[in-house]
């Protein structure tokens, strides 16, 4: 249907510009849309710490200028005080609860949760009933009569229990951190000590001490804990890290690194494959009380790409890893005697002190006054004291007709006869003898003539023989047996 109205125009219902029943919506002005736009778009709040002097800076002062005004305007007078209702104040009893059910400083000395206040019929104790009995636990310190007195143990008693500990077990065995359970009696007055009933520790891994109060008199109870020490084997895959493998098979810490150090030296941790299997014996020592205790690695094995069988050799305080035929060889570059730069290097010069040219022996290192000394390799030490021009001396002799020399130290800390390890110290940096400054004079000698230091590697082997041979492959058949 079309309708026509009174300019002519025909209207639709359904297209026309008209709604029935609405009011026709009025647009704002341009003007005004405009500047609402504007407005929108403008930072009333710059920060008023960049661009100072800016057109954006004023508009920002401007807006500070007019916030202040307006508190300013709004806030009280300074004169005119601003009344509110004071509460009134609170009984002992109010208070005392008030106190328990708040927080803060308004608690300070109150208890916690709600309480009644003491009634007429509350009487208070002359003296405050004791236990019997008090139970106490204890860590052992730098002594065991400290550590008993701290705990509220007499200190005539505690020495007496120090004493009979220590005609079973040496003091210096019991280790610090052991924990002490302790037992304390009635006493017959409160200005007295409590004495002492009974005291239980672990003394050792395989020792359990009590100390009782049997007729007024205290004895000590040793018992002996049945320890097997039969090795524990781990083996496992190497896969994505050869530590983290360990470790999840259970070895301990110090075992892994023990067998990453003793197998790299053989095969480099990079040539390692996926599917490899690392094999480790460790010292395992099982209680009978269930305590574990894991110790050091025995014996380290890799099979796969490349094959490693080393066993852990100890001969008195030296100790080293052999293959399973007693046979173990160590290669390795000689070491820096001291942590500092070369100075002077083997070969013709002119001497810094005589001033005529004349054959380096050896080798020149600056280093700081008083800086370690350590041996290139292991040796046993031939000469140490005062050396002519070399001033305080220390020579060491090698396997294959080597020796080495440090000289100019100011102190020596070996002595004639005395076997040395690589990196162990010997001396310290000085400047004795013909010497213009603290350094360290290092020479190296071949059937006692002085080669240059540089580029010569040591080599030792290790070979057992005889009865040491036998007892060797009497350790490894026990531990393959595993």
């Amino acid at each position: 249907m079309f309708l026509r109205n009174e300019d002519g125009l025909e209207l639709a219902g359904g297209t026309s510009a008209l709604r029935f029943g609405r009011a026709p919506i009025m647009a704002a002005p341009r003007a005004v849309a405009d500047w609402r736009a504007a407005a929108e778009r403008t930072d009333w709040t710059p920060d008023l710490g960049a661009a100072i002097g800016s057109r954006d800076w004023w508009r920002g002062l401007a807006t500070c200028t007019a916030l202040c005004g307006a508190v300013w305007m709004l806030a009280p007078s300074l004169q005119q005080p601003i009344w509110s209702a004071v509460p009134a104040p609170l009984s002992d009893t109010a208070l005392d609860e008030a106190r328990t059910l708040s927080f803060g400083a308004s608690a300070l000395g109150a208890t916690s949760g709600m309480r009644i206040a003491p009634t007429v019929r509350v009487r208070p104790l002359a003296n405050t009933p004791e236990r019997p009995t008090l139970e106490a636990t204890a860590t052992l310190g730098s002594g065991l009569a400290g550590a008993l007195e701290r705990s509220g143990v007499g200190a005539g008693e505690a020495r007496q229990v120090a004493a009979l500990v220590a005609g079973r077990v040496d003091p210096a065995e019991l280790s610090p951190g052991t924990r002490l359970d302790i037992t304390l009696g009635r006493r017959d007055s409160v200005a007295q000590p409590r004495p002492l009933e009974r005291l239980a520790f672990r003394a050792r891994f395989d020792l359990a001490l009590d100390v009782v109060r049997e007729g007024g008199v205290l004895h000590l109870d040793a018992r002996p804990i049945a320890i097997d020490h039969r090795p524990l084997r781990i083996q496992g895959r190497v896969g994505a890290s050869l530590y983290r493998a360990a470790r999840a098979a259970g070895a301990p810490v110090k075992a892994v690194e023990s067998y990453i150090k003793s197998v790299s030296g053989l095969v480099p941790m990079g040539q390692l494959g996926q599917d490899d299997r690392f094999d480790l014996i460790v010292e395992q020592a099982r209680a009978a009380t269930g305590e574990v205790q894991l110790g050091e690695l025995l014996y380290a094995g890799l099979s796969g790409r490349r094959s490693v069988k080393l066993v852990r050799w100890q001969d008195g305080a030296r100790t080293e890893w052999l293959d399973p035929a007693g046979v173990g060889e160590r290669k390795g570059a000689m070491t820096w005697p001291v942590a500092a730069r070369v100075s002077s290097n083997f070969g013709w010069r002119v001497h810094p002190v005589l001033g005529f040219r004349r054959l380096h022996k050896g080798m020149d290192f600056a280093a700081a006054y008083g800086s370690p000394i350590r041996a290139t390799t292991d040796g046993v030490v031939a000469t140490a004291g005062r050396h002519g021009g070399y001033g305080n001396f220390v020579k060491l002799l090698h396997g294959g007709d080597l020796a080495t020399g440090y000289g100019h130290m100011s102190r020596i800390v070996v002595r004639p006869g005395m076997r040395v390890s690589q990196g162990q110290v010997i001396g310290y940096v000085g400047s004795t003898g013909l010497s213009t400054g603290p350094h360290l004079h290092y020479e190296l000698w071949r059937r006692g003539v002085p080669i240059d230091p540089r580029g010569v590697a040591f080599a030792t082997v290790q070979r057992l023989s005889g009865e040491e041979l036998a007892r060797f492959r009497r350790t490894v058949a026990q531990l393959m047996a595993l």
